[in-house]
This record gives C-alpha cells, structure tokens and sequence, in this order.
C-alpha cells in the first residue's frame, strides 16, 4: 500500500476531510478520487429533461409532444389535435428512454397546477439506475428540489456504476453490500443538492424562501446483472414485478399511513385517511438525516422494475394489484409505451397528484455465487 493510500482526501464539493481510501464523502455523497472520470461515454446523463416521442415511421422525435391527457399530438398551435387540450410545458411534461429496455414519464397530472416531480434514469449495458423524487406540495420552489435531488443521485449511481460492476463481481453479499453504500452515497448527494437549491432560493428571494425551503422525497433502484439494489426516503416507490413469482413492493414507506398499517390498521383504511401523506422522512434542509434505507433482490427471472411517485400508486397500492396493471400495459414489453399508458391511466383515474413511472425492463443472465 503507498503513502497516497493512506492519506486524507478532500471532498471537491463540500470541503470535508475523507477516510483513507474512501469512495465517496461522508457528507454529501460525492463521489472521491476520479470516480466520476470512470464513467463510459455510452451512459445517458441528460443535461435537461429530455421529451423522447418520436414518430413511428421515421423515429424523429424534433418537433413533437405528446398530450398528457389522451396520448395524442400537440399541434404546432399548442393544442392537442386529438383532444383539444393544451400542450404543457417540458417541465409540466417530460421523457426519457436511454436505452430500450429502460424509460420513464413524469407528468403534472390533472389537478397540480405545476409538475413537482422528477427523475433522471441512466444506462450502461446490463447496469441501469433509476431515480424519482416528488417534491412536497406544501414547501415553495419543491420542483427545483426533486430535479436537482434526482440528478445528483443518478450521477452518484453511475460514477459508482462501471467499478463496482467489475470489481466486485462475485459474491451476491459484497455486491449487495457495495451498492448498499453506493445508494446511500446517492441520496446523502441528493440531500445535499437540495440544500444547495434552497441556499440559492433563499439568496435570490430572501427570508420566505429560507423560512420555508423547499423539499422532495426519494426513491431509487440499480440494476447490476442479477442484482437489484432499491433505496428510499418518504413515501415515493420501489416495486418488483416478476413475470413468475410473487410481486413485491421493495420500499417500505416512510410516512404516516406506514405506521398505522404497522400497527395493525388495514391499508385501504390507512391510505385514504387525511393524514395518510404526511411523510416521516425527507429530503431538505430540515430533514434529520439523509440515509436511504435499501433492500435488495436476486431476480430468478425476468420482470419489471417500476420507481413512482404516489401520484400513481395513490390509484393502485398493492404490489398484486400494480403487477397487474403494469401487465395491462406492457403487452409489447416496451417500458416507454407502457410508463405513457401508466400516466395516462392515473390522469384518467383524477390525475389529483404529478405522476412519474419509471421502469427496466429486467432480464438476469448472470447467476452469482453467493
């Protein structure tokens, strides 16, 4: 070992001093020594969200929207040719597929007068992550909070992404264990990001903004070969849909209505009571810690793995009842086409909430030994 292995390193983002050998800061969960400079170019790391509808003849997506009531098209007069009603905006309404087998949707659904939703989805080969944050309605400027939050996150999976998959192949335990420091580095980084977006809010718009900051929730999976590795903060979701096998919701909420069913209180009745969404943990500058909480699977078999807000499981909860509305959807196995109809499902259902639907289409190859 040489004497570079052992001394302290400086986090390039935030200033504290990490343990030797470290990988990512204890703080903010940025990613240390050059880890980021590992990332191959072929990963898909938007800039902006990217709207991915493109025209079934040619595959050209310049210049068309989809209408987030119906699935039609928004016309060049800003409405939709199908149904009349107005385009939104890239924020209120937003896609994106980085490679076949993995797409999501967010949408700002019927009733919200702004999409406080977001995610960021990333590919590399057999490795995806998948990162969705709702913002919380009652705390000002939460739309800026969940898209920097579900960036950050994204960019900290994938730096961790092409290392981890080669270095630690092998026993299933070490890689659960990897991607479980991974996943938490994510969500210190998304936390941090908020806090950063609500210093900036506060700078430009004074004491309001400081009194009452923005928040998000936190919800994310990796895929990795024959692993999946979820992490979460709040009541966002985690759900694994094997196409034999028993349906699982991998995240347990963090909320008010988690806690009553906990303590014997039957779900319908906990999930409709008018507390239900008061969440127990966050992500902002108020929140007490910002740690995910992980699981992990082993998948037997292929399936689908589905990230969301509740702006959809509000209308469909039970992981046996999601399976079966994800099945309804997906009869060409495309995540794009079955994360539109999901949204365009929940908007027709109310719509009372923003949506996003995440999904990879998982297909394991790789048998580990344990």
């Amino acid at each position: 070992m040489s004497a570079d292995d052992n001394s302290l390193v400086r986090c390039p983002r935030c200033g504290e001093n990490a343990a030797p050998r470290a990988r990512f800061c204890e703080n903010c969960g940025t990613p240390l020594r050059g880890s980021a400079a590992s990332v191959p170019s072929e990963v898909t790391l938007d800039v902006a969200p990217t709207v991915v509808d493109p025209d079934p003849a040619t595959g050209d997506a310049s210049g068309r929207r989809t209408c987030g009531a119906c699935g039609g098209t928004i016309a060049p007069d800003g409405y939709c040719a199908d149904c009349g009603t107005p385009g939104q905006s890239e924020r209120d309404h937003f896609e994106e597929r980085p490679a076949e087998w993995v797409a999501g949707v967010c949408d700002r659904g019927v009733r919200h007068p702004r999409n406080e939703d977001a995610m960021a989805l990333a590919t590399s080969g057999t490795f995806a992550a998948l990162v969705v944050c709702d913002g919380v309605s009652s705390a000002p400027d939460s739309d800026v909070a969940s898209l920097a939050a579900s960036r950050a996150a994204r960019d900290v999976l994938v730096a961790y992404g092409p290392e981890g998959a080669s270095s630690v192949v092998g026993a299933t335990s070490r890689r659960i264990a990897g991607w479980t420091d991974a996943m938490v580095a994510a969500s210190r980084a998304a936390g941090q990001a908020v806090r950063g977006a609500a210093e900036q809010l506060a700078a430009t718009k004074g004491k309001n903004a400081a009194d009452d900051p923005p928040s998000c929730t936190f919800a994310a999976a990796v895929v990795d070969e024959g692993l999946i590795v979820a992490g979460w903060l709040g009541d966002s979701r985690v759900y694994w849909l094997p196409d034999a096998g028993r349906p699982e919701q991998l995240s347990v909420d963090d909320s008010w209505a988690q806690e009553m069913i906990a303590a014997g209180v039957p779900r319908s009745q906990a999930e409709t009571s008018p507390q239900a969404h008061a969440i127990t943990r966050w992500l902002g500058p108020d929140a007490p810690d910002t740690d995910a909480r992980c699981a992990a699977t082993v998948p037997s078999g292929p399936g689908w793995l589905l990230v969301c807000s509740d702006g959809l499981w509000n209308y469909c909860s039970d992981a046996h009842e999601m399976d079966e509305l994800v099945r309804r959807f997906a009869t060409s196995g495309d995540p794009h086409s079955t994360a539109a109809a999901l949204v365009r499902w929940a908007n027709a259902q109310g719509g009372r909430d923003n949506i996003t639907a995440a999904l990879a289409r998982v297909s394991p190859t790789v048998t580990e030994q344990r």
